[in-house]
């Protein structure tokens, strides 16, 4: 858990990893990823920390996109506890396919002011991606980084520093949410949050001494690697 917290506090896509591995142990769909939003708060937690310092952004946007966040990741979490357990277990593959696909398409930042409709665009992009952030979060960060990179503008590790404060909020209204409904193993999330938080706060750390173009680089290859991992074994 600490290996991949610390890897993937950049690039995101925890989930796609935790949630399988914690339904391979027995786990039910639904427990695991209420179980997971649990972890990835303390997650996200040691990640901003880690982060601290770097600009990410328009506070007034950073406010609206928050409360963006909230609403829609408190929306999903509840669409989560009422969907049935046959479509839980098409979401990993579905999202990591999505995950790819918008980072290949989504184009590097330009340096100029982004017009008002691709702003307004990116609300919403950040609306619909909370929902599904509060409903699963697997690759949650990884179409927010791609997401504020077109939209906004953003440098690779402003966007990836906007998107772990957004992530933090968003874990922690649907973690709320599956907590008053039962679904969360406290146990094993804390068993897990401890070492979880760790390695995010070492992985944010190590990411804000690369390069922009390594962090873009070893983001793509982790994107591709988990997709082929999610054809290859989550899908079958």
């Amino acid at each position: 858990m600490f290996a991949v917290c610390t890897l993937t506090s950049a690039t995101g896509a925890t989930s796609l990893l935790t949630v399988p591995l914690m339904i391979q142990f027995g786990i039910e769909p639904r427990a695991a990823i209420a179980t997971n939003m649990a972890l990835l708060v303390a997650m996200n937690f040691g990640s901003s920390l880690g982060f601290h310092g770097e600009d990410p952004g328009s506070t007034r946007r950073m406010a609206r996109l928050v409360v963006i966040t909230l609403a829609g990741s408190a929306a999903g979490a509840f669409l989560m506890l009422l969907v049935s357990v046959s479509v839980l277990r098409l979401v990993v593959p579905a999202a990591m396919l999505a995950v790819l696909l918008f980072l290949v398409v989504s184009p590097r930042r330009t340096g100029a002011t982004p017009p008002r409709w691709r702003l307004g665009a990116g609300y919403v992009a950040a609306l619909v991606l909370a929902v599904y952030g509060g409903f699963f979060s697997g690759g949650y960060v990884t179409m927010l980084v791609a997401a504020f990179t077109f939209f906004f503008g953003y440098s690779f590790l402003r966007s990836i520093a906007l998107a772990r404060i957004l992530n933090l909020a968003s874990s922690l209204i649907a973690a709320l949410v599956f907590a008053l409904h039962g679904a969360i193993n406290w146990p094993l999330a804390g068993v897990l949050g401890g070492t979880a938080f760790a390695g995010a706060f070492l992985g944010a750390k190590f990411a804000r001494k690369l390069p922009e173009i390594w962090l873009r680089r070893i983001f793509t290859t982790a994107v591709a690697l988990l997709a082929i991992k999610s054809l290859v074994f989550d899908l079958r």
